[in-house]
């Protein structure tokens, strides 16, 4: 059972990324109107019986495409709890349902213009300090690898991630997201997942790819596969998890329609199934009892 994607992912770093990208876009419209007039006019040449707002250009700048920009409550609207701990599910607002953005990168790129990565392990201390890792977990934490790679953003342009996975597996990892990237799949964004965001209350709005979690099944005490840096999670907004009247993320129900082809869905035979078969992983979208179609694992469970 899947518990990579967490319910409420409002961890303070991710939302000061996330209003940084807003900040920067409503920057850069704001320089984008014309200044003084054309080469050579100086502004005594303006007819003193015109405004000067007048002689302004009107601007042509077209509006942005429906979901390529993240909306500035991302991330800061808690939902009320239900009697099983879980955030209220709710229609998907407007701005969300044909989410297509990309937020900032967490890490610095890596070189060169193609597919990219860098895996260490054992994971460096800083990086098991910002995870979820604690002890009592039932991974080492010299098992864990901190690997570094390329996605396709939404945007079409080349963003850099990361993942924190069980170094046995890291290899297989790299190849299916290598995969990925030479079918264009898009990504959201990719980075460890905090232990603040593990506990934050729920917003129902995270889209984070990610891999461990240190955090057992839901509503069982055994761990997950997450636990033990051996399941990822894509794109978990366009992939929800779904089990009877429980959606997570919980304002994702506008992607429970899988006739849909949306751009950043997963489907049975498709670029990231395919992908991870091709590893020996198992899809949590194939489960029968319940559907988890943002999930992946080494041991298909």
């Amino acid at each position: 059972m899947r518990t990579g994607a967490r319910p409420g992912r409002t961890a303070t770093r991710s939302a000061a990324r996330r209003g940084a990208a807003v900040v920067a876009l409503l920057l850069v419209a704001a320089c984008g109107g014309p200044g003084s007039g054309p080469a050579g006019t100086s502004p005594a040449s303006t007819p003193a019986s015109t405004p000067a707002s007048t002689t302004r250009a009107p601007s042509t700048a077209p509006a942005p495409a429906p979901g390529t920009v993240p909306p500035r409550w991302l991330g800061t609207r808690v939902l009320p709890r239900t009697a099983d701990g879980f955030g209220e599910v709710r229609r998907t607002p407007p701005q969300l349902r044909t989410r297509r953005f990309t937020l900032p990168d967490s890490v610095p790129p890596l070189p060169g213009e193609g597919f990219a990565s860098r895996t260490v392990a054992p994971a460096p201390d800083a990086v098991i300090r910002r995870s979820t890792w604690e002890a009592g977990c039932p991974v080492a934490r010299t098992d864990l690898a901190w690997v570094r790679l390329t996605f396709r953003g939404f945007d079409g342009a080349r963003h850099t991630g990361e993942l924190l996975v069980h170094r046995r597996v890291s290899a297989d990892v790299v190849r299916a997201f290598r995969a990925l990237w030479r079918a264009g799949f898009p990504i959201e964004e990719m980075r460890v997942t905090t232990r603040q965001e593990r506990d934050a209350p729920p917003t129902g709005d995270g889209n984070n790819t990610s891999a461990f979690v240190c955090r057992a099944v839901r509503g069982e005490t055994t761990y997950s596969q997450h636990a033990y840096g051996l399941a990822v999670d894509v794109n978990p907004f366009q992939n929800p998890y779904v089990d009877g009247e429980v959606v997570l993320p919980e304002l994702a129900s506008a992607y429970l329609d899988r006739d849909r082809d949306a751009p950043g869905m997963i489907h049975a035979d498709g670029p990231v199934t395919r992908a991870f078969a091709a590893v020996g992983w198992g899809w949590g979208g194939a489960w029968r009892s319940l559907k988890d179609y943002q999930h992946l694992s080494e041991s298909g469970r």
